[in-house]
């Protein structure tokens, strides 16, 4: 299966540093200019395949949704590369962009935030089809609006309506209709029923592989519900303070996870007659991304942890099953 996007070495930074007088700092009796910069991905490698759903997940904070605005280009990356279809696209700005934009849609986590409440759902829907397509006549618009409703469940009734008069679970089928009204081949789906009850997640969840089956699309799909991550996925990176620690088949992943931190996230999953002491607890405090550790960012909470782990960073591991692991400790065979 041929690869749509490719991420190389990817480095998203920011600087929090704020005014020149935020930046002086008082070290050894001299007034010395200090910069914060908030390391949130870091040297992150993947692809993502044609019709494939590539999920990401780990903590909160750990650059899962900043990784998805880099790869999307809301984000401008500070180092690496970004190809789409085999062109680079990280470097692309302006109209140059813009074929790409058709593309390459997303839907964000909050549907409340998402949606302009000044336009109505049909000037919603409307604005993207226009804009991308002028010689389009009004009842070709309107056609394209009324038939990408009723593919992801909205009523077509609410087309007058505003975004206030809907309820969470409506709001996202609507940002995941203005998604799809440009028939985009890629869909970035950040967290999207993070903020619905679990009977309106699971009809979201179902829209969308119902949608990625019509149209064969391909999801970069970002989660920290892994129970969602599971029945959803192709493949599945798992991430830890800005860096992939692991990247398998959803299968493989869930039956024989790697990395330390993967073994241990999916200990906490809760499951029904599970048996006690099962859930593996770190200890150490959780690090900070304005001042990453040294060598393995992880082994200040891994229990397999040694001095090469402390000092090196690690390289990616391909085992037979195809799993790409970060980790000095499977390298070594230790673990």
């Amino acid at each position: 299966m041929a690869n749509l996007l490719e991420v190389k070495n990817v480095d998203k930074h920011f600087d929090i540093s704020g005014s020149l007088v935020d930046q002086l700092k008082l070290e050894g009796g001299k007034i010395r200019r200090k910069r914060t910069v908030v390391k949130a991905v870091n040297n992150v490698t993947l692809n993502i395949r044609q019709g494939e759903t590539l999920s990401v997940v780990g903590e909160s904070g750990c650059g899962k949704s900043t990784l998805a605005r880099t790869v999307i280009g809301l984000y401008q990356p500070n180092k690496g590369e970004i190809y789409y279809g085999g062109d680079r696209i990280d470097t692309v700005t302006g109209t140059a962009r813009r074929p790409y934009r058709t593309r390459m849609q997303m839907v964000f986590q909050d549907p409340y935030a998402s949606l302009n409440p000044r336009m109505t759902v049909k000037q919603i829907l409307e604005e993207p089809v226009r804009f991308h397509n002028p010689a389009l006549d009004r009842r070709e618009v309107r056609d394209i609006i009324l038939t990408t409703m009723d593919q992801v469940g909205v009523n077509t009734d609410w087309i007058d309506r505003f975004p206030h008069e809907f309820s969470g679970g409506q709001r996202q089928r609507i940002s995941l209709a203005r998604a799809l009204v440009l028939d985009p081949e890629f869909v970035v789906a950040d967290e999207p029923i993070a903020a619905l009850d679990v009977s309106i997640q699971a009809q979201i969840l179902n829209l969308m592989m119902d949608a990625q089956e019509q149209r064969g699309l391909t999801y970069l799909f970002i989660s920290h519900d892994l129970s969602v991550v599971e029945h959803i996925s192709t493949r599945v990176a798992v991430m830890y303070l800005g860096c992939l620690c692991e990247v398998a088949d959803a299968k493989e992943l869930f039956c024989n996870p790697q990395h330390p931190y993967t073994r241990a996230l999916l200990s906490a999953i809760p499951r029904l007659g599970g048996k006690a002491g099962g859930h593996i607890r770190l200890s150490g405090d959780v690090p900070t991304p304005i001042n990453l550790p040294s060598g393995c960012v992880f082994h200040g909470r891994c229990p397999h942890a040694d001095d090469r782990c402390r000092r090196e960073i690690p390289e990616d591991v391909t085992l037979e099953s195809g799993t790409r692991v970060a980790c000095h400790g499977i390298e070594e065979g230790r673990i």
